[in-house]
């Protein structure tokens, strides 16, 4: 990419596509293409045709993506499925129509198996069941993955997949019933220190809500009281977490450095080309939040609540390839937590959408 590249970023507005953009922006890329879903709606083809028509960018980043929690994956399986495959497709296909010169789709770790072999490797793509509950949106990933090689392969394109590991950072979503659980965590911990130090006026700012009694019972239901924060599971299961601007620079170094040529064996069939994002360390749920504490200096006790569930004990990316590539991250856990706490205390108004 030169620096006078156009260049389109599809789902410029999530935590993916707004690291990419502030990344792009920093490396001094200053001709990039940013759509609200109002100004071009993905789902339809005839636009996205349109769009790629008259613009002709050169470079793609697609981070573009209908995503959810366990609920709401369980809950809406046919919208996840078809929504994310109707936006791969219209997007990839009129990539290659218009000659884009390279695309970068992003996905998720949640493409491998239940039972794969930890790390989670490349290799292990398609060779057992997946979750079920995210099933339906881990099959449209792989779709897009197959989609990308296909092209590759018939066409001669150069487009390459990515999927990145859990992810954190600015921009993040804080609400309780659809964030991730560090975002949920800090929250819930942040809230507990101020019960702590008797702080009235943050707790009905953060939860919006003038009755003190209110809020009080609202903490109370979400595991937050007078020091003590109740969490679901044993606090047992090992997470890895990548601060999101550290995914968008292996994004951008991907886009700069590698080519899809590069990700293939020519003696053998083309199969697993996508390249895991991730930090290659994990830490368990129970000494996450203890991090988060020190972080945020919250003195009080946590209570594990092994009654509900834990979920995958271990899930932990292979990055072996992403090194071998020359890429690796730079931001620790504890700094990130620390500098995606000073963005909540900065945004919160705006942080739990």
């Amino acid at each position: 990419m030169n620096i006078d590249s156009k260049i389109f970023v599809a789902g410029h507005n999530g935590l993916v596509g707004r690291a990419i953009v502030k990344g792009l922006k920093s490396c001094g890329y200053n001709n990039l293409i940013l759509k609200s879903r109002s100004e071009l709606n993905l789902l339809n083809n005839l636009e996205v045709e349109t769009f790629f028509l008259k613009e002709r960018p050169e470079f793609v980043f697609l981070a573009a993506a209908k995503v959810g929690g366990i609920v709401a994956n369980n809950t809406y399986r046919a919208d996840f499925l078809i929504e994310n495959l109707n936006i791969q497709n219209n997007v990839i296909s009129s990539a290659h129509k218009s000659g884009v010169t390279k695309l970068l789709f992003l996905g998720s770790t949640c493409i491998y198996p239940t039972n794969a072999p930890q790390p989670l490797c490349e290799h292990s793509l398609l060779t057992s069941e997946l979750e079920y509950t995210n099933e339906p949106y881990a099959i449209a990933k792989i779709a897009g993955i197959k989609l990308c090689e296909s092209y590759n392969i018939q066409y001669g394109t150069n487009f390459i997949s990515v999927m990145p590991t859990n992810l954190y950072g600015p921009g993040d979503n804080f609400n309780f019933e659809k964030s991730h659980v560090l975002p949920a965590l800090l929250r819930k911990i942040y809230l507990a220190k101020c019960l702590q130090e008797n702080d009235t006026e943050t707790i009905l700012s953060d939860l919006n809500e003038r009755d003190y009694l209110k809020a009080l019972q609202y903490l109370k239901s979400i595991g937050v009281s007078d020091g003590v924060v109740n969490i679901w599971g044993s606090g047992k299961p090992m997470r890895e977490f990548m601060w999101s601007e550290d995914m968008a620079n292996a994004c951008i170094y991907i886009m700069e450095n590698v080519d899809f040529s590069d990700l293939v064996n020519s003696e053998e069939e083309v199969r697993n080309t996508h390249i895991n994002i991730g930090t290659g360390e994990e830490i368990s749920i129970e000494d996450l939040a203890k991090l988060i504490a020190e972080v945020i200096g919250y003195t009080g006790d946590f209570y594990f609540d092994s009654s509900k569930p834990d979920g995958t004990m271990r899930k932990l990316t292979d990055v072996s390839k992403l090194h071998s590539l020359g890429f690796n991250h730079a931001v620790s856990l504890q700094e990130g937590i620390k500098l995606v706490y000073q963005w909540y205390l900065e945004n919160s108004a705006n942080a739990k959408h």
